[in-house]
C-alpha cells in the first residue's frame, strides 16, 4: 500500500488532482484503511504509470 505522501512523490500530482482523476475513473481508487487513513494498491499505481510510459511517443531521430 502507498500512503498519500508516497503517492505524491511517485506520481507528482496534487492530492486534489488525484481525487479528480479517481472520480473520473482515470486513476486507481484509494482504499479506506481506517477512519482517517487511505492508501493505494502499489501494483495498481505502478500499472497506471507503466501505461503512461507505454503511450509516450518516441521522437523521430534523424541521423
Amino acid at each position: 500500500m502507498l500512503s498519500k505522501r508516497q503517492l505524491k512523490e511517485l506520481v507528482l500530482y496534487s492530492p486534489q488532482h488525484i481525487a479528480r482523476l479517481e472520480k473520473a475513473g482515470l486513476f486507481p481508487l484509494r482504499v479506506q484503511l481506517g477512519p482517517n487513513r487511505v492508501g493505494w494498491v502499489e501494483e495498481e499505481v505502478y500499472d497506471w504509470l507503466q501505461k503512461r510510459l507505454d503511450c509516450r511517443e518516441v521522437p523521430n531521430r534523424h541521423s
